[in-house]
């Protein structure tokens, strides 16, 4: 069994008009990975530590290789700079649970 894994991103968007590229684009570039978005939190609640900058976006793959393979694509690749150039961000892959 595949053990699925995550893409977890801490993004706050400085430039709300910038990142729309990025937004109307994204979903079917980790849809056709057999990605899913299952979660987005406007409004995190930090119960420990610093609380999170932005909003806290969470997206299942079937395994580590397709979140790799997703990130690595040339449709992702297209649009990561709209996001890069609109928003501050920390993002990160992490196995999950079988």
């Amino acid at each position: 069994m595949t053990t699925p894994a995550y893409f977890v991103i801490d993004v706050k968007i400085t430039d709300p008009e910038g990142i729309k590229p990025y937004q109307a684009r994204v979903e079917d570039t980790y849809k056709a990975f057999g990605g899913e978005r299952i979660v987005v939190g406007a409004q995190p609640e930090a119960l420990e530590g610093l609380p999170p900058a932005g909003r806290i976006v969470i997206l299942r793959f079937p395994s580590l290789a397709l979140a790799h393979a997703w990130h690595d694509s040339a449709a992702y690749q297209a649009i990561l700079a709209y996001r890069q150039a609109a928003a501050e961000s920390r993002a990160y892959f992490v196995e999950g649970v079988a």
